[in-house]
């Protein structure tokens, strides 16, 4: 790990990052996330344009400031700001100057090369974590320079990977020895301490984040947050392209065939322009659902995972005491 990036991720309360979340993340979220000494973050792209996104930008840096002065002996974390680097992403090199002239401390890309995001991001002082589903997109990343890796596994929300965390984990570390998160599944401080135990440093949570009283997510999305599990995950690469889950029920009630959509090929959109759209009516979730049980505070809820993570912890020591560690 590089130095800067020791100076960053070092600081925080629990080896965590709230996943940006599109049409879910916001100022308010990020700012409980980080005030609880996690990563709060946010896709650039949830605003629609670039003025919203400096408003957001600012929002953060006053919250985050009164954080500071009203909690002098609070560990705060810093933030982190998503940016797609595709190609197609018109908006790249705008939201990428707002990330410069804002000094955001870890910019997270995805869904493209970010070899010349990363030495802007670095000449002040940032660090870049990529997003990854599979070895060679991790390699690729690695040749581009990024300070590590966001390795996305099977029964991620949103876009997701494809395959299995030990398997993905696995032929990662085969070749690499920088910062992981681990993305897939990721609900409670256990689960953050077995993704270590995968050889993870951090973990990726995003869909128990949904239910939460700032996400800007709507009422019957966080409904269902509560009432489904992992059975009720749709996965499919049909609505744009790439592998991504959601909420059966939702789609359903947008009037989708699933039978049909079974057998669409990749990169068919279905339904119509003035139709129900994914992300905004049709509603994504990980696998990991299941475990959410409440809608309650960002802070509450960092504050559990937090403890959480401490019992299990000393659970797992007590457990490998116990049967002498299975020397």
């Amino acid at each position: 790990m590089t130095t800067r990036a020791c100076e960053i991720l070092d600081r925080l309360e629990l080896p965590a990052i709230v996943a940006p979340m599109f049409l879910v993340s916001n100022p308010a979220l990020v700012v409980a996330s980080c005030a609880e000494g996690l990563v709060g973050s946010f896709p650039a792209h949830s605003t629609r344009t670039r003025d919203i996104f400096r408003d957001w930008l600012d929002e953060i840096e006053t919250g985050l400031a009164a954080l500071r002065a009203s909690e002098p002996e609070t560990n705060i974390a810093p933030y982190a700001v998503n940016l797609v680097t595709h190609a197609t992403n018109e908006r790249m090199p705008g939201d990428l100057e707002l990330c410069i002239e804002y000094r955001v401390p870890i910019v997270l890309t995805s869904k493209g090369a970010p070899t010349e995001a990363v030495h802007r991001i670095h000449d002040y002082g940032g660090i870049v974590l990529h997003d990854v589903a599979s070895r060679r997109h991790a390699e690729k990343a690695i040749e581009g320079g990024v300070d590590g890796l966001i390795v996305v596994a099977h029964g991620a929300g949103g876009h997701t990977g494809t395959i299995n965390p030990f398997a993905l984990m696995r032929e990662i570390r085969a070749f690499y020895d920088g910062p992981i998160a681990l993305a897939g599944c990721i609900g409670t401080g256990q689960d953050i301490l077995a993704a270590q135990a995968m050889g993870a440093d951090y973990a990726y949570v995003g869909t128990r984040f949904i239910a939460t009283e700032e996400s800007i997510a709507p009422a019957g999305h966080k409904a269902l947050i509560l009432s489904e599990g992992a059975s009720d995950i749709f996965h499919t690469a049909v609505m744009d392209g790439a592998p991504a889950n959601f909420l059966t029920r939702s789609l359903v009630e947008a009037g989708i065939d699933l039978d049909v959509l079974r057998t669409t090929l990749p990169g068919k959109i279905t339904g119509t322009a003035d139709g129900p759209k994914r992300w905004r009516d049709i509603w994504s979730a990980g696998q990991g659902v299941g475990t959410v049980k409440e809608v309650e505070s960002a802070r509450a809820l960092c504050k559990r995972l937090k403890t959480e993570y401490r019992e299990a912890r000393q659970a797992f020591a007590a457990r490998l005491t116990a049967t002498g560690g299975y020397d």
